[in-house]
């Protein structure tokens, strides 16, 4: 890929001289730059969707162009634009970016960020990249990276736009949108048959979410109730693979019990609260229609190809339960089809593998949000598509989704700049890159707990060997 690269006193001046000024397109709007700390800070609209840009005095040519997670519909719009994992206002790793040259750009997306934005996201996203090109430079590489559902993003702008981006880095991702959905359905579908037998909750179609919110979540609560309840939990979970391990600092549970009660969680916050029915009535309204279907699924198949089917088999002996008889009521509960017009658009955000760029992964092993399985099936396209030698794929012993230190993040970026910059891979074996995390200082280990606490905790480094379970619902 070949950039020209103005220098940075010219690039400087630029962005002053465009202060106030229309930028690329006539829906830009920008507000005054200011200069603090080495660094020129933007904030503006393009078409109305805002948008920031951070370029360090000394910008090495590299630009990182960040892609935001999933934000619920029913939420509060979150403070800031984020440009990378952690929080705008605990993030040591834009301080970290920018006084090694490079810099960042990020758009907040439509609707304030809230919802399903990876079709919309890129268009806000290439506006912000033709904004920076035109009022700042053209860069020597871009980076695109994405947390969550932002990795999803991230890959659909470098296949889809090959020769505008040189790398590519996805933390806690959930490639497969659909795939994501399916499984999301497969367990609220587990829910409503066995721990709401005989409820009319809808699932799809949705016209009123909240009270079909509410009913999934008081039949998770009533399940936690009893050994019997608790079973059919770990059944819903296995569905998906979703681990057991909820709290962000606490360790891998043990207990049969606890390991339970930390996949409810997941199963309440994820994919009721999170991709829930709220998540679906906006699906829907984006897509014109239902994207997902069950029909066909042999959930007793399914749960034979889970990791967790032992798990499963334990909790219902120990509760005196028949597996058997509730895969009997899986299979004989009326199914739901898709509507053929929005699966058939959903299916367009399904990667190919195609990137061709080197790309970076990195994922927490116990992330039961984004299943680190779906980094097993990212990994099989990359591979399937011919281009093994450009990926590296990483994990953190951890718990929760997207629970990365400012270290993490960091040396995973060192990781993919040194393979562009270089054309080849450093070592990335588990002992060198927690060496690198330990070099860094206390306060680029904290971990964000913003499920419980909302808090800052250190974290040790955690970098591990680790093969994920096979995807149980992939797209292809």
């Amino acid at each position: 890929m070949k950039h020209i690269l103005r220098s940075a006193p010219v690039a400087a001046t630029v962005v002053g001289l465009l202060v106030g000024a229309s930028a690329v397109g006539a829906g830009a709007t920008a507000a005054p730059v200011t200069q603090a700390s080495g660094r020129l800070s933007h904030v503006g609209t393009i078409d109305g969707v805002p948008f920031r840009v951070e370029v360090p005095e000394d910008w090495n040519g590299t630009l990182v162009l960040y892609s935001h997670g999933y934000q619920p519909v029913q939420f509060p719009v979150f403070p800031g634009i984020g440009l990378t994992n952690r929080p705008p206002d605990r993030a040591r790793t834009e301080t970290w970016l920018l006084d090694h040259g490079y810099a960042m750009a990020a758009s907040l997306f439509q609707n304030d960020g809230r919802g399903f934005q990876v079709e919309t996201a890129q268009h806000d996203q290439l506006a912000v990249l033709d904004w920076f090109e035109a009022n700042v430079g053209t860069p020597v590489h871009t980076v695109a990276t994405g947390q969550s559902l932002g990795s999803a993003i991230a890959v659909q702008l470098v296949e889809r736009n090959p020769d505008r981006f040189d790398g590519l880095l996805t933390m806690c991702s959930a490639y497969d949108p659909n795939a994501t959905f399916n499984a999301a359905l497969d367990m609220q579908f587990a829910i409503r048959t066995l721990l709401a037998p005989g409820q009319d909750i809808p699932l799809v179609h949705l016209t009123d979410p909240a009270a079909s919110a509410q009913a999934l979540t008081d039949a998770v609560a009533r399940a936690l109730e009893t050994p019997q309840g608790q079973a059919r939990l770990a059944l819903v979970g296995a569905l998906n693979n979703v681990a057991g391990w909820y709290s962000t600092f606490g360790p891998r549970p043990t207990d049969p019990t606890d390991r339970i009660r930390q996949q409810a969680a997941w199963i309440a916050n994820a994919y009721v609260t999170g991709l829930g029915p709220f998540a679906r009535a906006d699906l829907e309204q984006h897509l014109g229609g239902n994207p997902s279907s069950n029909v066909g699924i042999d959930y007793g198949r399914q749960l034979a190809l889970s990791s967790q089917r032992q798990e499963v088999r334990a909790a219902y002996r120990a509760a005196g339960l028949d597996l058997r008889n509730d895969l009997a009521a899986l299979a004989a509960a009326p199914r739901i089809a898709a509507d053929p017009a929005a699966a058939a658009h959903m299916q367009q955000f399904v990667p190919q593998g195609t990137a061709g760029v080197p790309t970076v992964t990195i994922h927490t092993v116990g992330d039961g949000g984004a299943v680190p399985d779906q980094e097993r099936w990212y990994g099989s396209q990359v591979r399937r598509a011919g281009d093994r030698g450009l990926i590296r794929q990483l994990y953190v012993d951890r718990g929760m989704h997207c629970a990365f230190t400012d270290a993490d993040e960091i040396v995973s970026l060192q990781t993919l700049f040194e393979r562009i910059d270089t054309g080849r891979w450093p070592r990335t074996t588990p002992s060198h890159l927690n060496q690198a995390v330990a070099a860094f200082p206390p306060d680029h280990q904290l971990v964000f707990d913003f499920v419980e606490t909302f808090q800052d905790g250190p974290m040790p480094p955690a970098f591990v060997h680790f093969t994920p379970p096979s995807l149980l619902r992939p797209s292809r």
